[in-house]
């Protein structure tokens, strides 16, 4: 028995069902070929260090060799999984990078966005703000050209004084009002013709001389006459021109006066035009006054005001309150309208006790008014009246240095000597007493200031050659009228030391 045994142990061949396992199965050198092939497609791994030892690699065949052939599959996807992993942060951090340069980038352009968006804004702020200005100037505008043509609308219902000119007593021949001659002139129109009739050859320069000296010889009785007369007349004068220049002051001061009331009636109604135009424009209300009680409400709105709250909470709009209210007090009865009745009663004849206040309070500051403008008033009267004070003042102060001037030169005339020579007339004033008398013999009844107007335009229109022998005659007259004053001097100059 043992020797069966043991001649049949050779032909159990073990080993052939594991060779037969390893031909179907690949061995771990077959497996990693495989998973070659099929990884071919990805990337090439890149090996490291330690994947690179002989002996582990050996010794990972040989174990792989014992495990399932499912197993090891498993295993090499496993492995090729975890050498991908390794090679791939290389790539991800690249991916990174350039997506953080994007990034950046991309901030880069949103603040330059923000910046011109901000530009942009503040730019549409600065135009909306000067379309709003340009908006109100308009509207200013336009107001001031409803107020213009409004105002050309106005029409004073005043009747405008009309300023009557003092008649002039001077045109219409009044003796009264012709200045008096002195009595020099007067004696010398009586005694004219009698010096005439004895120097019939005699001017009108040789008259006046004679009689200049026959006024001197003459006594003081025999000029008094004449003084007299002179001195009436003036009278007469003065009183004429006193009356016609107070008439004449009267009637300024009315026209003045009359000039300002218009002006201020005018003011007036142009102000209340203006202030009616404005309230057309504004169309407001009239502005309140906060003193002013308020009127007290009625029983059917003190009784919408306890019941506004609780119809309010539930939600309802202001018609639908006043609605519900206005049935609600329809429908009670007068013991429930009662105390709302009471209350109205009450605030009523409170309301009519503080307006009765209010209304005395108004009329003392009417009252109060009405005695600051009396005051003021009479303010401005003294002050007018101090003012007329000060004017009559000076204008007597000008009429005392009129008088005194008037007294000086008519000292001065009396002091003139009669007989010292005239100046002669000039070369312009020669041709112009021969001019006018052509003149008038050519158009008789023309006025003398148009003679005067023409006499000038021929004296301009006149060559130097024509103007030489009036210029002639001027100097000749000159020079007489030299040698008259050298002999005047003399003479006044002997009569003087014969004096002495």
């Amino acid at each position: 028995m043992a020797d069966t045994a043991i001649a049949e142990m050779p032909n159990r061949k073990p080993r052939a069902s594991r060779r037969a396992l390893k031909d179907k199965n690949p061995s771990g050198n077959s497996a990693n070929i495989l998973a070659g092939k099929v990884s071919d497609a990805a990337p090439s791994p890149i090996q490291t260090p330690s994947d690179s030892n002989p002996a582990k690699e050996n010794h990972e065949s040989l174990s792989q060799t014992r495990t399932s052939p499912k197993k090891s599959a498993k295993a090499a996807a496993s492995k090729k999984q975890a050498k991908q992993k390794k090679t791939q942060p290389s790539s991800f951090e690249k991916e990174l990078e350039e997506m953080q340069e994007k990034l950046q980038a991309m901030k880069l352009e949103k603040e330059k966005t923000e910046e011109l968006l901000k530009e942009k804004d503040e730019i549409l702020k600065t135009k909306e703000e000067d379309l709003a200005m340009k908006g109100r100037e308009q509207d200013k505008l336009q107001m001031e050209l409803k107020k213009l043509q409004k105002l050309k609308e106005f029409k004073p219902t005043m009747a405008f004084p009309i300023s009557q000119p003092v008649q002039d007593k001077k045109k219409k021949g009044c003796p009264e009002k012709k200045r008096p001659a002195p009595a020099y002139i007067l004696w010398c129109k009586d005694q004219w013709a009698e010096i005439k009739k004895e120097n019939p050859e005699a001017d009108f320069k040789e008259v006046s001389n004679i009689l200049g000296a026959k006024w001197k010889n003459i006594s003081a009785e025999e000029k008094k006459p004449y003084e007299e007369r002179y001195q009436a007349e003036k009278e007469a004068y003065l009183k004429v021109t006193t009356k016609e220049k107070r008439e004449v002051e009267a009637m300024h001061l009315l026209e003045e006066e009359n000039k300002q009331k218009t002006a201020m009636e005018l003011l007036e109604q142009s102000l209340q035009f203006k202030q009616e135009a404005e309230m057309e424009n504004k169309k407001t209300k009239k502005e309140k006054d906060p003193l002013k009680p308020k009127h007290p409400m009625s029983a059917f709105f003190l009784f919408t005001n306890d019941r506004r709250p609780a119809l309010a909470a539930e939600n309802k709009t202001v018609t639908e309150v006043a609605k519900i209210t206005g049935e609600e007090w329809k429908n009670m009865t007068e013991v429930q309208k009662l105390p709302y009745e009471e209350m109205a009663r009450k605030n009523k004849e409170k309301y009519m006790q503080e307006m009765e206040v209010y209304k005395q309070n108004k009329e003392e500051e009417a009252s109060n008014l009405k005695k600051e403008e009396e005051e003021l008033m009479k303010l401005q009267k003294h002050e007018a009246l101090q003012l007329l004070k000060k004017k009559e003042k000076t204008e007597n102060i000008i009429k005392k240095t009129k008088e005194e001037q008037k007294k000086k030169k008519k000292e001065e005339m009396k002091n003139v000597d009669p007989n010292k020579p005239k100046k002669p007339a000039s070369s312009y004033l020669l041709f112009s007493k021969e001019a006018r008398k052509a003149l008038l013999e050519e158009r008789p009844g023309t006025n003398s200031t148009t003679i005067t107007a023409m006499i000038s335009l021929k004296w301009k229109e006149m060559k130097e050659e024509e103007k030489k022998g009036w210029n002639e005659k001027a100097a000749e007259a000159m020079e007489a009228y030299k040698k008259e004053v050298e002999e005047y001097n003399k003479s006044a100059a002997a009569a003087s030391t014969s004096v002495n």
